[in-house]
């Protein structure tokens, strides 16, 4: 009876050992399972982070680089407008000198002989503001007659600043105003610094 007994008990204690080491076992896959959970949760959200991270400084950088081009692109079309403007003054300056020298008188008789000399130039007259003819009007109309070239009139127009134009047979008028040779001079100029600028970039 005592080795049943005994026996019994060892029993009991085996199967209670078993129980207990499989209910450990299992504790212990569950606790394994678990953490590698949460290894994988936390992996995952730190390539995400890593990620996003990733992108945002790609964005910022590609953004800063963006930013860049474009203050490069309003410096250099800044520039160039100050050329342009810079030029424009500069050629403005030189064509109001040779409109306000000695030879204007000159040039005004040479374009109004070239005018005159064309077969079916009729009429031709010369175009000035008020101050030009009063100061031209003896210099020019005498050396007109002097080449013999009575079909031409000097009239007063306010309508411009300096230079003068010439219409032929009251038809369209030629346009040498200080302004348009300037503007003309300037645009004859500009493509080729826009040329040089561009080399320069």
């Amino acid at each position: 009876m005592e080795i049943q007994l005994q026996e019994l008990i060892r029993q009991i204690k085996k199967d209670g050992v078993e129980a207990a080491e499989m209910q450990a076992e299992n504790i212990l896959a569950a606790a394994k399972a678990e953490a590698e959970k949460i290894i994988s949760d936390a992996q995952a959200k730190a390539d995400k982070i890593l990620h996003d991270a990733k992108c945002e400084n790609e964005r910022v950088v590609k953004s800063g680089e963006d930013a860049l081009r474009q203050a490069g692109r309003n410096l250099l079309i800044s520039f160039r407008e100050s050329v342009t403007r810079e030029l424009q003054a500069i050629v403005g300056e030189h064509v109001n000198a040779v409109y306000s020298s000695d030879a204007f008188a000159k040039l005004v008789v040479n374009v109004v002989e070239s005018w005159a000399a064309k077969p079916d130039a009729e009429d031709v007259s010369a175009l000035l503001n008020s101050s030009d003819l009063a100061k031209l009007e003896e210099s020019v109309l005498a050396e007109l007659k002097a080449k013999m070239l009575g079909n031409i009139t000097l009239k007063a127009n306010d309508n411009f600043d300096g230079g003068f134009r010439i219409t032929v047979n009251a038809g369209a008028y030629y346009d040498y105003s200080a302004e348009s040779v300037a503007d003309m001079l300037s645009n004859y100029l500009s493509p080729k610094i826009s040329a040089l600028l561009k080399e320069a970039e």
